[in-house]
């Protein structure tokens, strides 16, 4: 709970700070004419370690992204044993993201764990402005979860419902400078019947993500959902933690490639928000990577040659 409250305090902090510039930048921007422009780039891809970003793809841009994450590097399940977690794959996931218009992506994909197939729809609301006349973006973000694979019990999925699951966010973030953006992510996941009778269908989480950009090219990259002791009882039988993951985010022209470390096993929100085992502290760390490569569809011949991606 304190760092529940540390979390919320920061972030209430960096909200007085925005508004406070605001104010100040806005006057500066009436007494000398300037025009407003978008701020690009909050992040430099849809996703930061474990959550989606702000950021949407560019109209007609297709993200192929590809997602591992292995085994526990220590712990019980871990160390020399299965390498460090190398031979174990906890999850696998590929996935397509597709630009409707600058502010729309569609996507679908399918991961290992439970044979999830995921549609999604993410909606750029609001965008930062350099004149401060509005300080933030703001995405929606809603994705329906199905499972595929056969049930484990004849009492696992009495009805064909269960197998849906459905997770609605808004993600709100600024970048504050050249190097330095940061969002939290308010969401809601709604599903049916949890193993844990007391554990809530409905479950609330609070994320929160950041990225430092340390070269041109490379970025430090962080996320922390909060999600038990919000809506979820503490004393289950089965122990859940937090899902925190950080990374270095590599840009190479088309591609975008991040080294991860997380205690999530799982890759996809409607699986590990509610389902995240491991703890940091107990051993529960894994490696995971994932690979997006970005195509261009349906290109103008008449295109701007000054006209880049927002993403790449």
């Amino acid at each position: 709970m304190n760092k529940i409250k540390y979390l919320l305090i920061s972030f209430s902090l960096f909200t007085l700070h925005a508004q406070a510039q605001e104010a100040d930048s806005l006057l500066k921007a009436l007494d000398s004419g300037a025009v407003a422009t978008t701020v690009d780039a909050a992040f430099k891809s849809t996703h930061v370690v474990l959550s989606h970003s702000s950021e949407t793809q560019k109209k007609h841009d297709l993200d192929l992204r590809i997602r591992h994450h292995f085994g526990d590097i220590g712990g019980r399940f871990g160390s020399a044993h299965t390498l460090y977690g190398l031979d174990v794959a906890s999850d696998l996931f590929i996935g397509l993201d597709y630009g409707v218009s600058d502010r729309f992506t569609v996507a679908v994909g399918r991961s290992k764990q439970d044979e999830l197939y995921n549609f999604s729809g993410k909606y750029r609301l609001l965008r930062q402005k350099t004149n401060e006349s509005m300080p933030i973006n703001m995405t929606l973000f809603a994705q329906m979860g199905w499972v595929a694979r056969e049930p484990l019990s004849d009492s696992e999925f009495a009805k064909y419902s269960d197998r849906f699951s459905y997770f609605f966010q808004s993600i709100i973030s600024r970048k504050l400078s050249s190097r330095l953006s940061l969002q939290v992510m308010p969401a809601l996941l709604i599903r049916r019947a949890p193993e844990d009778t007391r554990d809530p269908e409905n479950l609330f989480s609070v994320g929160f993500a950041g990225r430092m950009k340390i070269t041109k090219r490379l970025s430090f990259i962080a996320d922390y959902t909060v999600v038990n002791g919000l809506s979820r009882p503490k004393d289950l039988t089965q122990a859940y933690y937090n899902p925190f993951g950080v990374g270095l985010e590599i840009e190479t022209g088309g591609h975008i490639f991040s080294l991860n470390f997380m205690n999530s096993e799982y890759i996809v929100e409607n699986n590990f928000i509610p389902n995240t085992k491991k703890s940091w502290s107990k051993g529960g760390v894994r490696f995971g990577f994932t690979i997006s490569r970005n195509f261009t569809l349906f290109k103008s011949k008449n295109e701007d040659p000054d006209k880049k991606s927002k993403i790449y």
